[in-house]
């Protein structure tokens, strides 16, 4: 298989994926919606982790909570960087469109949330063996992972500069 036919495979992959975990988002959330009442926990995976349904009306570890106005202009403009990044560098890296289309789809994931439950993100994982952890859903990992891959994006493509601005000086 040639070099572009598997790059090609990768981005639908990889687009598949993003559009998969939106669903997997969307659904997990209404479930707990009619299945359970605010507050309520149910073991899930006993000693591991607990289903609690709550509503986050922040980011990350309730920051900025009840700041709607910041957070879902916050999250557009996350998400627009992460599509300016692809476009304008990531074209030819598979690793740079997982980290996009995972950080996009639990971007918007949350922000249906926070738009249309008056700034409420339905969260309901909670590690039962880590109580101060925070409750989250599936679009915070995605966005999460999505995270951490742009991170190592970034970091070996400075290592791969770093060697061949290395190999230009030889």
């Amino acid at each position: 298989m040639s070099r572009s036919a598997r790059g090609n495979i990768s981005r639908v992959l990889a687009v598949l994926c993003g559009a998969v975990l939106l669903a997997a988002d969307r659904l997990t959330k209404l479930y707990i919606m009619d299945n359970f009442t605010l507050g309520e926990t149910r073991a899930f995976l006993k000693g591991f982790i607990d289903l609690t349904y709550i509503h986050n009306r922040g980011g990350a570890w309730g920051m900025l909570s009840g700041k709607t106005y910041i957070l879902l202009p916050f999250t557009a403009v996350v998400m627009a960087l992460c599509v300016w990044l692809y476009i304008k560098y990531g074209k030819k890296s598979p690793l740079l469109l997982w980290a996009v289309s995972l950080v996009l789809s639990g971007g918007l994931g949350n922000m249906l949330d926070r738009a249309f439950r008056g700034g409420n993100v339905v969260d309901f994982l909670h590690f039962e063996f880590f109580p101060s952890f925070p409750v989250f859903n599936v679009a915070d990992i995605a966005i999460v992972t999505g995270a951490g891959l742009l991170i190592l994006y970034f970091l070996l493509d400075g290592l791969k500069e770093k060697r061949e601005s290395g190999n230009d000086k030889a």
